[in-house]
């Protein structure tokens, strides 16, 4: 059995609806990840990281981040720089990067094959290991391949929330906190302040913090001050930046990635934020975050956002673009996690029509849900069956100069982005 269908076997909470009564809780410490992590020699012990946790722009920032350490210099000698992002758009090796470069099928088949070896001792052994969900045993995989290809930093996103996430066991000289929006509530909380102990969670012991959150000293976030006061009991240096005035989503990743390279800097590793050039701003784009296409002379975007504050974020980004003055034909998919209404509110005025599809595996909300919705607060929208049904009914009947964003899951991303690179 190939690697990642051993992998496929586990339970994977990226593709499980948590919120419906009866489903399987989950893990309550990171006892799990850490004994599979100790099977295998405890990689993440052997690299310096960067943690990077938030509601929207933490993989971008993350990106960032890895792109400027490559610019970096030790000893005369560029930085080997590991990066491990979630999800991913099309392939699982998108996650796992090193010195810019995806790793290998057979590099990737390796450290599966000897994490999962290690799961199966726990197993047998009925140690914590035993219940490592899927999102471990790639974590720790991923730990793995960094440590072999002897990497000198890791940038890490955290996959959910932050205190019981999979890659909470770094201890992290600098952390980054983006911002805080309401998702995931049916296991982080359901308030900004609840999701602000969980994402707060990765701050260790006397690292700096950069973040976006309001700074309790001048401003009411009520998220901000459980940062501040975590940060306190841990000794940790807090860098408040204040992003307002920024209005596009790629202008606060590049500032957040920026201070994060500071921070750095102070800690005697690079030369901070000058080293986000433009060839850093160029490698540090993920795909589907805010990616432009062009299909039959129309531009379609691809972007995951799936928040209230993202959504309205990437549609002030995307209104800054000279080519995109009109209101978009909106393809959508959204996951029964995320805030439906809040969503669809921001879309009110901004978007031409929705047309409402599935959004990839895992629980989505039905299109007719997303569609009923619309209608209620007076967007005009409709059903496609399937993304790439939904992409093509939109070209048929664009008007002159109307656009396409596909927007809501990058999932759904993912599965319209292979029909728009061109070979």
């Amino acid at each position: 059995m190939a690697a990642t269908e051993r992998l496929g076997r586990l339970v994977d909470w990226e593709k499980m609806d948590r919120g419906v009564p009866g489903a399987t809780t989950m893990r309550v410490d990171v006892a799990p990840v850490r004994d599979l992590l100790a099977r295998v020699g405890n990689p993440q012990t052997q690299f310096r990281a960067v943690h990077v946790a938030g509601t929207k722009g933490k993989g971008s920032v993350a990106a960032l981040v890895a792109a400027g350490l490559e610019r970096a210099e030790a000893q005369g000698a560029a930085l080997r720089v590991g990066l491990y992002t979630s999800p991913h758009v099309v392939r699982i090796n998108e996650r796992v990067r090193i010195a810019g470069v995806e790793i290998t099928d057979a590099e990737f088949g390796r450290v599966l094959c000897d994490t999962l070896d290690a799961r199966d001792a726990t197993v047998e052994a009925n140690s914590p290991g035993a219940e490592s969900s899927w999102f471990d045993v790639l974590t720790a995989a991923a730990f793995l391949a960094f440590a072999r290809a002897e990497v000198d930093w890791a940038v890490v996103e955290c996959g959910l929330g932050g205190r019981l996430d999979s890659t909470n066991v770094l201890d992290a000289p600098v952390t980054c906190i983006t911002n805080i929006e309401l998702e995931h509530t049916e296991v982080l909380g359901t308030t900004r302040t609840a999701i602000a102990r969980e994402k707060a969670g990765i701050i260790a012991a006397g690292t700096t913090v950069v973040t976006g959150l309001g700074d309790p000293a001048r401003t009411q976030d009520e998220a901000g001050a459980v940062l501040a006061e975590v940060a306190v009991e841990r000794g940790a240096d807090v860098r408040w930046l204040a992003l307002e005035g920024i209005q596009t989503l790629a202008g606060r990743n590049a500032v957040l990635a920026g201070a994060v390279l500071e921070a750095l800097a102070e800690r005697g590793v690079g030369a901070g934020a000058g080293l986000l050039d433009d060839g850093a701003l160029a490698a540090g784009r993920l795909p589907a975050r805010l990616e432009h296409f062009e299909l039959g002379g129309v531009a379609v975007v691809l972007d995951g956002a799936h928040t209230p504050g993202s959504i309205t974020l990437a549609l002030q980004d995307l209104a800054t673009d000279p080519g995109l003055e009109a209101p978009p034909v909106l393809i959508l998919g959204l996951g029964r996690d995320k805030d439906r209404d809040g969503v669809l509110k921001r879309l009110r005025g901004r978007v031409d029509r929705v047309v409402c599809t599935s959004g990839g595996t895992g629980p989505m909300w039905d299109p007719e849900d997303l569609v009923h919705g619309c209608l209620a607060i007076g967007i005009p929208a409709e059903t496609a069956p399937d993304p790439w049904t939904a992409l093509q009914s939109v070209l048929k009947g664009l008007p002159e100069g109307r656009w396409v964003l596909v927007t809501g899951s990058l999932r759904l991303a993912g599965s319209l982005r292979g029909h728009l690179i061109r070979p």
